[in-house]
């Protein structure tokens, strides 16, 4: 079975994780079942989740050395099916090599975990832009 990354590269999402005891019927029942199901820290992750906005740029790593830059393409949705990335939006993704990574965005990787988490640094939305538009 693929990892979380390969499924999100391969069905052209980001996501995360959070299974529910039911399919919710749109995004706010989502947060409110997440809380439910889950516990009240889950909920707000997935609360701002849901609130980037589209055309919002993304990072991922697969294995050590392997950076993919996204762009997130559309609204949440819920699905039941992809195990460890229940909670999704569309989002197109392009490999980035590891020497044009922002410094930023390999601090925030070095740091560890593996949440949904922004990545506080003035020029990495720049940077970010920058490589999408040469890279795309």
């Amino acid at each position: 079975m693929p990892g979380a990354v390969e499924l999100a590269l391969d069905r052209c999402v980001v996501g995360i994780a959070g299974r529910l005891s039911h399919t919710p019927i749109d995004a706010p029942d989502a947060v409110v079942l997440s809380d439910r199901d889950c516990d009240e820290r889950t909920a707000r992750r997935l609360e701002r989740f849901i609130a980037v906005e589209d055309g919002s740029f993304v990072w991922t790593r697969s294995g050590e050395n392997s950076y993919f830059l996204g762009r997130i393409a559309g609204p949440w949705f819920y699905d039941a099916g992809a195990q460890g990335l229940e909670h999704a939006r569309p989002c197109r993704w392009i490999p980035i090599p590891e020497h044009l990574v922002p410094p930023a965005t390999l601090q925030t990787f070095a740091r560890g975990g593996r949440n949904f988490q922004q990545t506080h640094d003035a020029g990495v939305g720049a940077q970010s832009s920058a490589l999408w538009t040469t890279s795309a």
